[in-house]
């Protein structure tokens, strides 16, 4: 029972300095952004990454859910004779909250976990400790390029995202419920509003720096050779997910 509590209390203290180091690593990330003209190429470098290498994944989870919350929603609208509604529920959905919730949680285990072990194996192999050896910041050298690129490709991924899922969505409700896809596309027309659209995109931008930064901060808190590399990458997806669907509650409740 003691040896219970003792372990209970030793995780409660690493989650609280983990948690206050991601907050600080945070903050400086925000300071060093009056220095980000500086390090636009490499910004523009991870965005790339973590755009182009996410698209197939991202084509085919917005594709399917599409499809299925079509499907599904389809069937009990058919119930009500309602079917021609199925553009506004896939639609209003895609742009709320399916589009940056799922892509978030793609970038989470796709960049994020990768963002993680790149930081982790420098940090276990002393490279990070090279760079402070020789005066250079590991937030501004480092950090700061993989949370704006992650910021800014979750939000170009939403809309990508956004628009395959609509598109998937109009296919099955043609072919499974024969609603044309003009009467498709101006239903979802006349329900979603800017409010709709900018809320999608900033919860995007929020989530993919979430990710970002959680990324970097088990990178940089790794530990014990390979195996704490493998650590790090798991605690950031486990973490990044988690955060994701708490923030998407909160950031719902506060949009609509």
């Amino acid at each position: 029972m003691i040896a219970t509590l003792v372990r209970a209390q030793r995780w409660f203290e690493d989650a609280c300095i983990g948690a206050g180091y991601t907050i600080q690593l945070l903050l400086k990330t925000l300071v060093a952004l009056t220095l980000v003209g500086r390090k636009r190429r490499e910004v523009v470098e991870q965005l790339f990454l973590c755009v182009l290498g996410s698209l197939p994944v991202v084509f085919t989870t917005a594709m399917s859910i599409g499809m299925i919350v079509s499907l599904q929603t389809g069937q009990v609208l058919r119930e009500f004779r309602q079917e021609s509604q199925l553009g506004y529920v896939v639609i209003l959905g895609m742009f709320r909250e399916m589009g940056p919730v799922f892509t978030s949680l793609s970038l989470a285990g796709l960049v994020g976990s990768t963002f993680a072990a790149e930081l982790g194996t420098m940090k276990v192999s002393e490279e990070i400790d090279a760079l402070e050896v020789m005066s250079i910041d590991p937030v501004y050298f480092l950090v700061l390029p993989r949370v704006i690129a992650l910021g800014v490709g979750a939000v170009v991924l939403t809309v990508y995202a956004d628009v395959i899922g609509t598109v998937g969505g109009a296919i099955v409700a043609r072919a499974s419920f024969g609603v044309d896809f003009e009467v498709f596309m101006s239903k979802g027309r006349d329900h979603l509003f800017m409010k709709d659209v900018w809320g999608g995109l900033s919860k995007a931008f929020i989530y993919g720096t979430t990710v970002g930064t959680v990324a970097c901060s088990q990178g940089l808190r790794a530990q014990g050779g390979p195996a704490g590399v493998g650590l790090a990458t798991l605690r950031t997806v486990v973490i990044s997910f988690t955060l994701i669907l708490i923030f998407d509650y909160l950031l719902t409740w506060m949009f609509w």
